[in-house]
């Protein structure tokens, strides 16, 4: 299984970017995906979680960020509109199967900088 990010960045506080994260290895519908983040020295949050087209988000991104998925090409994205220095972390894309808790497979992760 492997999980490859792209799509990070340098963005202006206001702005957008869209995270990629291609899936190999695995049947893509049945896992869930998600998206986590983390700023060094501070514990990984997770900021979104799809699960056959439900999606919960972390409050802080909560109408700023969707994330989507697409079955025929193994990938799910990150959009990141409107975003805000707090948002510079590492981002991870992270899978597991339907039914269990742990996330078992991840992305080596793609780095967001948002300046002021």
């Amino acid at each position: 299984v492997q999980l490859l990010e792209s799509g990070g960045g340098l963005v202006q506080a206001g702005g957008s970017l869209r995270l990629s994260c291609a899936a190999s290895g695995l049947t893509f519908s049945t896992y869930d995906w998600a998206w986590f983040r983390q700023v060094l020295g501070e514990e990984r949050k997770r900021v979104g979680l799809w699960r056959r087209g439900t999606v919960g988000y972390l409050d802080s991104v909560k109408g700023r960020f969707t994330i989507s998925g697409d079955n025929a090409n193994k990938s799910v994205y990150l959009q990141m509109n409107n975003v805000k220095p707090e948002d510079t972390a590492i981002y991870y894309c992270a899978a597991r199967p339907t039914g269990l808790t742990n996330f078992d497979y991840w992305g080596q992760g793609t780095q967001v900088t948002v300046s002021s």
